[in-house]
């Protein structure tokens, strides 16, 4: 029955919680898509015939903060467009009836000091993956200060529950790390748009080092720990964690909700916000926009 939940919750939350790392533009440097991978702008149809649609090249970008112009195909980008669409749209309707309203029982009856220490203790035991990921993007002193932080984290921060390393005289703050983000840091591209069950959105590339990720996961910690490899811990982990992520992406999931293409829209969100991130690693200081490209909402810095 734990393993159903779980199933359900993350079904649920996948759609609006891939998103919730997103900030405005003028927080963080803008996003810049690659030129095979580049992203369009919601069409009026978000599951019109994929006929490759492209913006003049000379076309001025327009102001505003939610503004996005950007030119690329359709079918090379998103060619299970259909498949993906009905996927959403399934579980948007999943969300509307069941996990939204769970998300927000959740947030307006457990107090808010053990909301934040589920999600510290959750975030805590996923350290040790991010620090791997940063060796292999050759960078030991972000590996080293991640270490650090699990180490502080799960001995005075009673187990991970308290972010003490986040403070004085510490100040070690969390950076999100995983091996689709090595990957693209070595120049793989995305590959197609998925749209998947228990996954929401990702693209090949994302998929395949999540995977990793979830593997390498319990070696890194279960191990020392045997009752987190456990399906007592992993199932209610797992339906906290859809929960905990479906509060942080209200915001998003409402915005998405109240779009002319909920979709197309979606799509945008994730395919900008990754490309941020893949961005940021490799160029954590200067990131420059693309000619006739402005986008909405780009991730919290990882340098």
């Amino acid at each position: 029955m734990l393993d159903q939940i779980c199933a359900a919750a993350l079904t649920m939350a996948a759609p609006v919680a891939s998103c919730a790392s997103a900030v405005p533009a003028d927080q963080a440097p803008p996003a810049v898509f690659s030129d095979a991978q580049q992203a369009e702008a919601p069409p009026e149809d978000p599951v019109a015939p994929d006929a490759a649609r492209t913006a003049p090249p000379d076309a001025p970008a327009q102001s505003g903060p939610n503004t996005i112009v950007v030119t690329g195909s359709m079918r090379r980008i998103d060619p299970l467009q259909g498949v993906n669409a009905a996927s959403f749209d399934a579980a948007q309707a999943i969300d509307k009836a069941a996990l939204g309203p769970a998300a927000h029982a959740y947030e307006h009856v457990v107090p808010a000091p053990v909301r934040s220490g589920l999600h510290h203790f959750l975030v805590n035991l996923h350290e040790p993956v991010v620090a791997a990921n940063f060796l292999l993007q050759l960078k030991p002193g972000k590996a080293a200060a991640t270490l650090a932080r699990f180490a502080i984290n799960s001995t005075v921060g009673i187990g991970g529950l308290l972010d003490v390393a986040a403070k004085r005289p510490f100040k070690l703050r969390h950076r999100d790390n995983g091996f689709a983000d090595t990957l693209g840091f070595y120049g793989v591209k995305p590959g197609p748009f998925l749209f998947l069950p228990l996954i929401g959105p990702t693209t090949v590339r994302d998929l395949f080092g999540f995977s990793i990720d979830r593997l390498a996961a319990p070696l890194s910690v279960g191990h020392f720990v045997a009752p987190l490899r456990q399906s007592t811990f992993t199932a209610p982990a797992a339906v906290m964690t859809a929960l905990d992520k479906r509060v942080e992406a209200d915001p998003q999931a409402s915005e998405v909700r109240q779009a002319d293409s909920p979709y197309a829209r979606m799509r945008l969100l994730y395919l900008t916000r990754r490309q941020a991130e893949i961005d940021d690693l490799r160029h954590p200081v200067h990131s420059h926009p693309a000619p006739g490209l402005q986008a909405p909402e780009t991730p919290a810095p990882r340098n």
